[in-house]
């Protein structure tokens, strides 16, 4: 009994002694740690180190750190301050089997936060690489073995900064998860999942990696992933403008690290809302939706397999300028700004590292076996403005649609058609049938039709001083082109093509327009001329032989005809004028046809009291109050530079105001020095800003007033201005290129009109207009 009493307490006594070594060696070795780690921190790895509490069990090898906290070293060049933090989290777990030199987790959670610098190649880690990498490679297998059996990363926020560029990005709500990495494996698999930090999106996915043959497996889900990061690298090849797109995928990859080629992609890519143009208010290119669906894309086995491939309705606009154009003012003079970019060994872009990787991507495409089931641009728009001539000119292409199907290298022919609307008239039809294996072979048909040649206005103004205010183009031809060599016909048709009168200014060249319609318009007010055209496609010939003739034939035949254009002139202007009156640019008095006109029209509401009219203005907003911006523009810089004030202005100072030239030299430099804005690059721009849309939105108003005030005044002289309506302005772009007043009638029609439209008829059978029989397209739409 007393010996088994005395074991008893042998054994009490040694448990209790365990137990208290236990308790007092957690005790001490967690602060004992905590307080090495502090004090040699810097010694052995160079950085600063803070913890909150720490809890080591040596027994079951669990330690767990709160309130980590690593700073940044005070060496690397890449940070600016060694007081900034590298790394932090709110708690560190790690679960190490010692007996068995291995761990068994280590876990980062309560939000783990860590910041990446860069500033030319060196990074704010490099310092651990070093100290990490054995000075001299061992020759021998290590004895010693540690391997990761599962690493976990909850809720994390992760910083990339780079000093040169500048970047300044972030990733959140980062979580990943590994099974970990044995010694003698060569794989390492993690599930991840994040958020884009300044943006909306998420991104999912694993990757299974070989770290000694650096191949990978990747598999990704990314949901409206936003791209802004790349707005921060434009900011180093542009001169100004803004970004914006995000990224939806769900793809398969396998490739290797070390070697570009070897990629295989499979599954879809979209790209979302992508705008990219001067400011978020004015794009120069932007799309809804570019979709790549890859059946197979591997350049390494040089196949190119997409199910499809669309742009979903795609905007560009380009725009010249006095000097340079939109595009070069973005990105430099010849894209000076990029190439400064790629000669700069110091700088890592990742928009210009993304441009490279894609063309090693589809560097070998044309050598490649590609298909592409179908390819199609949707509701497109591309829109060209040219602000270097002394108006601006604009032209549109909306909606274009262009659709291919089964485009296969396989294939002898792929077929293409191209739609497209004209903007603000036209449209055309392109048909295209291609060979794949050789762009020398095609065959191209084109028609373009219904283009009012007003639109060139801006231009033979520019170039002529004559306007034409009636027209329209036409344009077809075939293209048979094998091994380069063409065989094409194209032909040219202008319809009732009416020049208007010449406008005198110092910035306007001048032509004998009138004369060389003479020479080129056959009879019927038709110009009609077949363009053949052969050789090759890097040195084409013109065949205009015949054209020369037709014109000097037209010289001889003209004159005879010219008693039947006269007639057909008096009869479409008879027609017109009782249909419309045309408005010359800024001008409201009424010229001496028009006043006949006017008392044509009193004279039958006198004489046919139940006869009512109504009037339509059709005003040209956008070209009339370009022209009074540059008046008003013009005469505040004459009344400045001469020092004179508004009372003192008058008729004769209006016409040397009307004739300056908006590209005058001394103007611009006026304007320039005024306003001190580098981001206006077009004289409207400047004109705009130096005036103010106020004013000219105050004499355009002013201008229809007194517009409607001249047409009405012979009405109310003879008291019928009570049968006369004028609704409000209606604001288009008018076939013909002028403001117009379109009127019709209630009641008994004039009979002049109608003698005038019979006459109109029987003139339109005549042999002249037998081969293009047509009436006058404003007469005709009207009536």
């Amino acid at each position: 009994m007393k010996i088994t009493t005395r074991l008893k307490r042998v054994f009490i006594i040694v448990i209790s002694l365990l137990i208290i070594t236990v308790i007092v060696a957690i005790s001490l070795i967690s602060p004992i740690a905590k307080y090495l780690v502090e004090k040699y921190d810097e010694k052995y790895s160079g950085r600063k180190i803070t913890m909150g509490w720490v809890y080591v069990n040596p027994f079951t090898g669990y330690v767990h750190i709160s309130n980590l906290k690593i700073y940044e070293s005070k060496k690397l060049p890449a940070c600016k301050k060694g007081d900034s933090i590298f790394f932090s989290a709110k708690g560190v777990s790690a679960n190490f089997a010692i007996f068995k030199l291995l761990s068994k987790t280590i876990e980062i959670s309560d939000q783990p936060k860590g910041i990446i610098i860069q500033n030319n190649k060196d990074l704010n880690f490099s310092d651990l690489i070093k100290l990490f990498t054995p000075e001299k490679p061992r020759t021998t297998p290590s004895t010693y073995h540690f391997n990761i059996l599962s690493i976990k990363i909850e809720n994390g926020v992760f910083y990339y900064r780079e000093e040169i560029t500048p970047i300044n990005y972030f990733i959140k709500e980062v979580n990943l998860e590994s099974t970990g990495k044995r010694w003698n494996a060569d794989t390492m698999a993690i599930k991840f999942s994040i958020l884009s930090g300044p943006g909306r999106g998420t991104a999912k996915g694993n990757i299974l990696i070989n770290f000694r043959t650096m191949d990978y497996r990747l598999a990704a889900i990314v949901h409206k992933f936003d791209l802004n990061i790349i707005e921060q690298y434009l900011k180093d090849l542009i001169n100004y403008g803004s970004f914006s797109a995000n990224l939806d995928a769900d793809v398969k990859t396998e490739g290797n690290f070390r070697e570009q080629e070897n990629i295989t992609v499979t599954g879809f890519m979209a790209i979302n809302d992508f705008h990219f143009g001067k400011n978020p208010a004015d794009d120069y290119a932007s799309f809804d939706k570019l979709i790549l669906a890859m059946n197979e894309v591997s350049p390494k086995y040089h196949k190119y397999l997409f199910d499809s491939v669309s742009i979903i309705h795609p905007y560009f606009k380009y725009e010249r300028y006095d000097h340079l154009d939109n595009l070069q003012m973005m990105f430099g003079e010849n894209g000076a700004n990029i190439s400064a970019a790629k000669t700069d060994p110091a700088k890592f872009n990742l928009v210009i590292e993304i441009a490279r990787y894609v063309k090693v991507l589809v560097k070998n495409f044309f050598q490649s076996y590609y298909k592409i089931n179908k390819l199609a641009i949707y509701n497109g728009d591309l829109n060209f403005n040219d602000f270097a001539i002394s108006e601006k000119f604009s032209a549109e292409l909306s909606p274009l649609d262009i659709v291919a199907d089964s485009i296969d290298k396989n294939h002898k022919w792929v077929e293409v058609s191209l739609k497209s609307g004209i903007k603000p008239y036209g449209n055309i039809i392109v048909t295209l049938r291609i060979n794949p294996k050789d762009s020398m072979d095609f065959d191209l048909q084109y028609n373009l039709q219904r283009l009012p040649v007003s639109v060139f206005n801006p231009y033979l103004v520019t170039y002529t001083s004559f306007p034409l205010d009636r027209g329209t183009i036409e344009l077809n031809g075939t293209w048979n082109v094998r091994d380069g060599i063409i065989q094409s016909n194209n032909h040219l048709v202008i319809i009732d093509p009416l020049v208007a009168r010449r406008i005198k200014n110092k910035d306007k060249k001048w032509l004998p327009v009138p004369l060389m319609m003479s020479l080129i318009r056959e009879g019927g007010n038709i110009i009609d001329y077949e363009i053949p055209i052969t050789g090759n496609l890097n040195d084409p010939n013109f065949h205009l032989g015949h054209q020369i003739l037709v014109m000097i034939g037209n010289f001889f035949d003209n004159p005879a005809a010219i008693p039947h254009r006269i007639q057909v002139k008096h009869i479409e202007s008879e027609i017109r004028e009782i249909l419309t009156m045309k408005w010359e640019m800024r001008k409201s008095s009424l010229q001496r046809d028009q006043k006949k006109f006017i008392a044509k029209m009193v004279d039958f509401l006198v004489k046919t009291p139940e006869a009512f009219v109504t009037v339509y203005p059709q005003q040209y907003d956008l070209k009339e109050k370009e022209y009074i911006m540059f008046f008003e523009a013009k005469k505040k810089y004459f009344l400045a530079t001469k020092n004179m004030n508004l009372g003192s202005f008058n008729e004769a100072d209006s016409e040397r105001v009307d004739k300056t030239s908006v590209k005058d030299s001394l103007f611009v430099h006026y304007l320039n020095k005024r306003n001190k804005d580098a981001m206006l690059f077009t004289i409207q721009e400047n004109c705009d800003k130096y005036i103010g849309s106020a004013i000219v939105n105050a004499r355009f108003k002013q201008l229809n007033k007194e517009r409607e005030d001249a047409f009405m005044l012979p009405f109310k002289k003879k008291g019928v201005d009570d049968h006369v309506k004028i609704y409000p302005g209606e604001n288009i772009i008018p076939y013909n290129g002028f403001s117009f007043y379109k009127i019709t009638y209630k009641g008994e029609l004039p009979e002049s009109l109608i003698r005038a439209y019979n006459k109109m008829n029987d003139l339109n059978d005549e042999a002249h207009r037998k081969k293009h029989k047509t009436e006058p397209k404003q007469s005709k739409s009207t009536l």
